[in-house]
């Protein structure tokens, strides 16, 4: 019985080993770099984040990859992941090409404070991960930046008045949350009395119109920018907003006009408009 209790973790032992050689003669594929817009980001804040990969020389990846991102706090502990596809297909990655491109996520809402670090690296859903040429952190996995989380009362407070309906949690997600609007919805908030950016994470049922809804944004009256609601997926979208636009009075308003609206249905006598995950506005 001693033996053979023995020899299960030994013969493992063996395997693993043999496994991790394996996997570390396979040449690396590409040196990723991620740069981020601020070093310095408050919870429930967007964080623009800009991809970089330079393709190696010698590289040769003839299936797609996902981009995992994992971003965890100082005790190596997630706090969240932005999981993505690349803008290029891997699969068509040509050595000593460089693809980039930038994503905006917007920070959850952790009972965390601190330095926080990103990780990344190539994954295929089976579990299959390709070495990067960066210094590997644990299972071809690469810290690529690091940025102070700060808490969320560093953001300008969004008061939302007229034209909202109440937030909705998703049911297999209780981290996603949302609120539709009505034809015209307005938050409020602390004039900042400098430039800013305006931003809206949305999705539209485009299903329910002949043409897509065409959304003005306002404000003080004054129109600060207009957009097709055409997204059937999450989508983020900014505008410029200049301090003379917000105004000299110490709260300013910025109201949202989607132009066509629809009943829900089903029993639902709701007016909808377009499906919002997160307003912000952010002084430049």
């Amino acid at each position: 019985m001693f033996s053979r209790l023995y020899f299960a973790p030994l013969a493992l032992l063996v395997l693993i080993t043999g496994c991790s050689g394996k996997e570390e003669t396979v040449p690396c594929v590409a040196t990723a770099t991620v740069t981020l817009a601020r070093d310095r980001a408050a919870i429930g804040s967007p964080l623009p984040m800009t991809y970089k990969f330079e393709v190696a020389q010698n590289a040769s990846i003839p299936q797609d990859y996902i981009v995992f991102v994992h971003v965890l706090d100082d005790q190596q502990e997630s706090l969240w992941g932005d999981d993505h596809q690349p803008s290029q297909p891997t699969s068509s990655w040509k050595p000593g090409q460089r693809v980039e491109y930038s994503r905006t996520v917007f920070i959850p809402n952790f009972p965390y404070i601190g330095q926080t670090h990103v990780r990344i690296g190539l994954y295929q859903p089976g579990g299959q991960r390709l070495p990067l040429c960066n210094t590997e952190v644990s299972r071809r996995e690469y810290e690529v930046a690091r940025f102070q989380l700060l808490p969320q009362s560093e953001n300008i407070f969004l008061l939302y008045k007229e034209g909202w309906h109440p937030a909705e949690i998703a049911a297999d997600n209780p981290g996603v949350e949302w609120q539709w609007t009505k034809k015209v919805a307005t938050i409020s908030f602390r004039n900042p009395k400098k430039d800013s950016t305006f931003y809206i994470e949305y999705d539209a049922r485009t299903d329910k119109f002949p043409t897509p809804q065409q959304v003005s944004v306002t404000a003080g009256g004054q129109s600060i920018g207009t957009f097709t609601a055409d997204a059937k997926l999450k989508t983020l979208v900014s505008f410029p907003v200049t301090a003379a636009q917000l105004g000299t009075a110490d709260m300013a308003e910025i109201s949202i006009d989607v132009g066509q609206i629809f009943v829900a249905g089903g029993g639902d006598n709701r007016e909808l408009g377009i499906r919002v995950f997160h307003v912000f506005v952010e002084p430049r």
